[in-house]
């Protein structure tokens, strides 16, 4: 398919682990029936609030198997506070109605929002069973709020009266009100049952989507037999394959594992070119291998309900629908923006792939480049344009450094908060690391959770998301994480990095940022609870700060001698920074097209979609932007 990120990106399939369980291996003597002392009943931690600091989750005490248990009570409990609002005599009011909502699901929120986290970043088959049992549940339950006519009756008596409120009271009202009318709250009870069919069969779809794409990911991991077809490749990476390999009880191989994206990182630096064809190869057919884990069947099926889910609540299409409530507002909108930025885009793509083409011949080769190819030999453009060498770079950006000396540093000069590690707080990971963010007083700020190594039981890509979101009304202080999925090194080795995986660490921070300040009464209200076309601002103001002048000299530092990163080398990361612009824009825009093609139509059009690998080609071909070299 296109891109497996652009699939991703196009069907807005993402989640967001489960704890490690420790046993004991000290063998001991089974008691015998008549011997063994009764054993008390565990006890569901996810049942009651957490006792540890900011609520944050007792992950030792919680068992796989209390996911779903836990979730199941909290919506009984919900439903029942819900029952008891949309059926109270009283006149409604701001705070009986939306206020006292506000209260509701509490528990439900607690285990949903550590279960759903950790599905995403250490899941196992026991949470995915759970995972895939809860989704249609959860979409029924989420349904029968949203499609409860006496709880939108009064929620629309206190819109109609929204006059005399002010501030976050208004907001809050307003957007409990869109969510409704936008959920099929207006609908006949006739079309609600098909609203609640269609969202059902979509949240199963999600999941088993998401399940086969990171399983797939996994098995579609590219075994290499001789250390010779890595050559170029950097020892520590080489030790990193050979410990992948042998955790997949590979002795004496090396494992390519593949990361969310279609180019991959080793990409960059294998020398051997039928080894980088199989690695490009295995990342880009993910999803379309025809075994069991193939999604096209389920990419269709998801266009087509989206598209019929769309068309029941009174829009054209899932993309209208998609961005009534955003800031693009309509999908010409954001087509316009895309049409405009691509010729250019596509020109300097161009320009870059014919510079390539002749470090190709410079290399003494006489291939045509091929996708496969572009990573490797746009390092030798970028060293002969800028004198720059990813190799020379990575020395001065290890990963405790960087995280000390840049991310944290950089967070007490722009905000004069503190990040003080912890260790007393239980984890769901052994890589997992907690920090309590201090402000300036010296008040507690609220807990994050870093989580930057990847494993087989991470999804692919980078984000941040919470435990406990910040809430005056609740008394709740924030409780974020980062997840990134940087190649851990092999036992003993410095983690190196490259320049995008530093700024996407401080990327994800910006959003933890985001989360970390928010200040308001209500959780619909807080944190990253804005548009989707505005969320990215703080991550993005955040990036930035990775190439300050005064940041960068701060923590570019070689591993081994402590020595700054040379003036010389710092001149040439800035210089180098528009470099390859051409392959990432074109890359984006045709994932970000597809995404607005596959949405943007009819039912009757999604009907008639039979292959997707046809749809997307033919797609990116009648927009114009379509490239051999970039796929």
């Amino acid at each position: 398919m296109k891109k497996t990120l652009a699939l991703s990106i196009a069907l807005g399939l993402t989640a967001c682990a489960h704890k490690t369980v420790m046993t004991d291996k000290t063998e001991m003597t089974a008691p015998t029936a008549d011997t063994a002392p009764a054993m008390p009943a565990h006890t569901n931690a996810l049942l009651t609030a957490s006792t540890l600091p900011l609520l944050a989750p007792p992950f030792n005490l919680i068992q796989d198997s209390d996911y779903e248990a836990a979730i199941m009570a909290g919506m009984v409990k919900h439903k029942a506070e819900i029952t008891a609002i949309s059926d109270s005599t009283e006149p409604a009011t701001f705070a009986n109605t939306i206020v006292t909502m506000e209260r509701a699901g509490l528990d439900l929120t607690r285990a949903a929002k550590v279960f759903f986290n950790l599905v995403g970043s250490t899941s196992n088959d026991a949470l995915r069973a759970s995972d895939e049992a809860l989704a249609p549940k959860l979409a029924a339950h989420q349904d029968s709020i949203s499609l409860n006519p006496k709880l939108f009756a009064r929620i629309q008596a206190v819109y109609d009266a929204r006059a005399q409120l002010k501030d976050e009271d208004l907001r809050l009202t307003e957007v409990y009100y869109r969510q409704f009318v936008r959920a099929g709250a207006k609908l006949s009870a006739a079309d609600k049952l098909k609203l609640s069919a269609l969202n059902g069969e979509l949240s199963t779809l999600g999941t088993k989507f998401s399940q086969l794409s990171q399983e797939d990911a996994n098995d579609s991991a590219v075994v290499i037999d001789d250390v010779k077809l890595l050559d170029g490749m950097s020892e520590g990476d080489i030790a990193a394959a050979k410990a992948a390999a042998e955790d997949r009880k590979l002795p004496g191989k090396y494992l390519l594992t593949l990361s969310n994206y279609t180019l991959q990182p080793q990409l960059a630096s294998l020398k051997n070119r039928d080894t980088r064809k199989r690695l490009f190869e295995a990342s880009i057919n993910r999803g379309n291998r025809g075994n069991k884990f193939d999604v096209k069947a389920i990419v269709l099926r998801i266009a087509t309900a989206r598209a019929e889910r769309a068309e029941l609540l009174g829009f054209k299409t899932f993309a209208d629908y998609s961005l009534d409530d955003q800031m693009a507002k309509v999908p010409s909108a954001v087509n316009k923006i895309m049409m405009d930025t691509a010729v250019p885009t596509l020109a300097r793509a161009k320009a870059e792939a014919t510079d390539i083409q002749a470090a190709i011949k410079k290399d003494g080769q006489s291939f045509t480049l091929e996708p496969w190819d572009w990573a490797y030999y746009a390092e030798k453009v970028r060293a002969d344009k800028y004198g720059l060498d990813e190799a020379a770079i990575r020395p001065y950006f290890e990963l405790e450094t960087v995280l000390q000396d840049g991310l944290f540093y950089t967070m007490h000069e722009l905000y004069g908060i503190t990040m003080k590690e912890r260790k007393d707080l239980p984890l769901y990971h052994p890589d997992v690391r907690t920090f309590d963010v201090i402000d300036g007083d010296g008040t507690q700020i609220g807990v994050i959770y870093l989580d930057y190594f990847a494993r087989d039981s991470k999804r692919g890509g980078a984000w941040m998301d919470s435990f406990v979101d910040q809430s005056d009304l609740l008394e709740q202080k924030p409780v974020v994480l980062n997840c990134l999925n940087i190649k851990k090194a092999a036992n003993g080795e410095p983690t190196l990095l490259s320049y995008d995986e530093v700024s996407t660490i401080f990327h994800e921070f910006g959003h933890a940022v985001h989360g970390l300040f928010s200040k308001v009464k209500y959780p619909q209200l807080s944190g990253t609870n804005t548009p989707r076309d505005f969320v990215e601002f703080p991550s993005q103001f955040e990036e930035d700060w990775a190439l300050d002048k005064k940041v960068l000299a701060n923590y570019a530092k070689h591993y081994q001698t402590g020595e700054a990163m040379p003036q010389e080398l710092v001149d040439k990361i800035r210089k180098a920074a528009t470099f390859n612009k051409g392959f990432d824009g074109l890359e984006a825009l045709e994932a970000q097209m597809l995404d607005q093609d596959w949405h943007n139509m009819t039912v009757a059009q999604a009907q008639a979609v039979t292959d997707p690998i046809a749809f997307e080609k033919t797609s990116l071909e009648k927009r114009g932007v379509a490239f051999g070299p970039i796929q």
